[in-house]
């Protein structure tokens, strides 16, 4: 093939990578926001049963009781919930490099190819 040929496949190759990168992070960020959905819900009826609870409650103690318990809850549902969300952005990243990582190989490679013809 030509100098030109490899150039146009080269390019068309780079632009379909491109486009399954950013398919890869749209993907992604529709996950995070299905989770961040889910995870609001579910926070959402804890609340709520919170709130329930709290109506019947007749002593200031089991008041505190109740809330220190939805407390620490909500502090682990949380923690847990951004472990989740942190590890999905590493996967965005890491999934969405790997189509630019071959067009970078390639380009390279290409630029290599092209300076041992030109010598």
């Amino acid at each position: 093939m030509n100098m030109y040929a490899d150039a146009g496949q080269a390019g068309k190759e780079a632009m379909d990578n491109f486009i399954k990168s950013v398919s890869t992070v749209t993907k992604g960020f529709q996950q995070i926001a299905a989770e961040t959905g889910e995870f609001t819900k579910r926070n959402y009826e804890t609340s709520a049963k919170l709130f329930e609870e709290l109506a019947q409650t007749r002593t200031p103690d089991k008041a505190i009781e109740l809330q220190s318990a939805y407390a620490k809850s909500f502090y682990e549902a949380w923690m847990s919930q951004a472990t989740k969300i942190g590890e999905l952005y590493t996967n965005i990243a890491r999934e969405s490099f790997k189509p630019l990582e071959t067009n970078m190989n390639k380009a390279a490679s290409y630029a290599q190819d092209s300076v041992q013809q030109a010598a």
